[in-house]
């Protein structure tokens, strides 16, 4: 038995060990992919789009407005929205105008998208509770989202994605 071919082989193996556990952990801990399934964040991201989501981002910074996130949904599905309102908000559409804290927003966002009067006293609440946040997604008339299932909590909170990979042709930074 040659004792240099038998090093080598344990030398090699060690090497695909430490690199496969390295993929999980990343895999884990840091970034995964997610696809989009359904209309609801057309025309920003589309149905069968497959992200690149950052897991990391929401343990070293707050959430912030307009920014699309991905979280786990009450019913065990993957959704992904965009943040509207943040703790302590108090927000309302009038005439498809976003009126937060009494402030007029513009969501640069959308095009040609009407959104319904809503207000978060629908959802039974006057202001945004710490850790809850309301979301929607981009196609109003074609979205499940904080109007139908309520506000959402920060510990169902996935990730942000941060990159489209699909379709190749469409490969992009999210924003």
């Amino acid at each position: 038995m040659d004792f240099r071919s038998l090093k080598e082989f344990v030398v090699d193996s060690i090497k695909y060990i430490i690199l496969t556990v390295g993929i999980f952990l990343i895999v884990l801990y840091i970034c995964s992919l997610q696809q989009i399934v359904g209309p609801s964040m057309e025309p920003n991201l589309n149905n069968e789009n497959v992200l690149l989501i950052n897991k990391l981002v929401f343990k070293f910074r707050k959430p912030a407005r307009f920014e699309i996130i991905t979280f786990t949904h009450d019913d065990g599905s993957f959704l992904v929205k965009r943040i509207i309102g943040l703790p302590g908000d108090t927000l309302f559409y009038k005439d498809n105008a976003l009126f937060i804290n009494g402030t007029l927003f513009e969501e640069s966002f959308l095009t040609d998208v009407i959104t319904e009067d809503f207000s978060l006293k629908d959802l039974g609440y006057e202001i945004i509770p710490d850790d809850m946040y309301f979301v929607l997604g981009d196609n109003r008339n074609n979205s499940l989202d904080s109007r139908h299932f309520g506000l959402i909590e920060k510990k169902q909170f996935i990730g942000k994605p941060f990159l489209k990979i699909f379709p190749f042709k469409e490969i992009h930074l999210i924003k």
